[in-house]
């Protein structure tokens, strides 16, 4: 058979104390796992870090990315087109959603609990992070998209009309200026997961572009730590 994809490169950031939670966050197009944190790690003055939460940055593989007329770019998965309004490339969303699964799966070897792992991330890795959840790993302990949307007809929205079972809590966050995801894309993308039996939340930050900031990444860290709050020790 094929051999199996190598696994993707990484940035990590280790827990200052036991590790008993992961994150995931999943860069924007063109970027890498290493940029992604370096830009966390300028806005904060530091590294977004946890006593007890290992934090990975991946690096998305170059492929071909039609938006940028077929040119090699670090993305998640194709598009058609930067618009809401277009069917999704699903034959390369679903194959990134199997090597993110080994990702999380790796994490699941090392002891860490499913409910105690997180994933999301800004733009096209919000997206990736929605379909990775809310089809796959539905008992994962949450997702966030920044700055995010999905298409009109998306997968993800047909997976959760079949479905039955309690979904992760979408932290969702949004410019009202940002011109490349338009706002009312995101909007759309929270009301209709909400309809859908999502629990749900969308911050709105006014004058905010296709970009992240200081506000929005502390109101980031408190949710993920109130997802994923510090276990108390177990006895033995």
């Amino acid at each position: 058979g094929m051999a199996a994809p190598a696994a993707l490169q990484r940035s990590v950031v280790s827990s200052a104390g036991r590790h008993t939670a992961s994150l995931i966050f999943l860069h924007g197009s063109g970027d890498t796992g290493q940029g992604a944190r370096a830009w966390i790690k300028q806005i904060l003055n530091q590294d977004m870090a946890f006593q007890h939460i290992k934090v990975i940055y991946p690096t998305a593989p170059a492929r071909p990315y039609t938006p940028m007329k077929g040119a090699f770019s670090t993305v998640w998965f194709d598009r058609y087109k930067i618009s809401n309004d277009c069917p999704e490339h699903i034959e390369s969303i679903d194959s990134m959603c199997r090597r993110l699964t080994d990702l999380i799966n790796d994490e699941i070897k090392n002891g860490i609990a499913k409910n105690r792992i997180l994933i999301g991330g800004f733009s096209m890795g919000g997206g990736m992070a929605m379909h990775v959840a809310y089809r796959f790993h539905q008992d994962l302990a949450g997702v966030f998209a920044l700055s995010s949307f999905l298409n009109k007809d998306s997968a993800v929205y047909q997976a959760l009309k079949r479905n039955e079972s309690v979904l992760p809590e979408l932290f969702q966050c949004h410019g009202t200026a940002d011109e490349l995801v338009l706002y009312s894309w995101g909007e759309e993308t929270n009301k209709i997961l909400k309809s859908l039996g999502v629990s749900a939340s969308l911050h709105t930050f006014p004058n905010l572009n296709h970009e992240l900031n200081r506000t929005e990444i502390e109101k980031l860290k408190s949710w993920i730590e109130k997802k994923l709050p510090v276990e108390a020790a177990k006895a033995n």
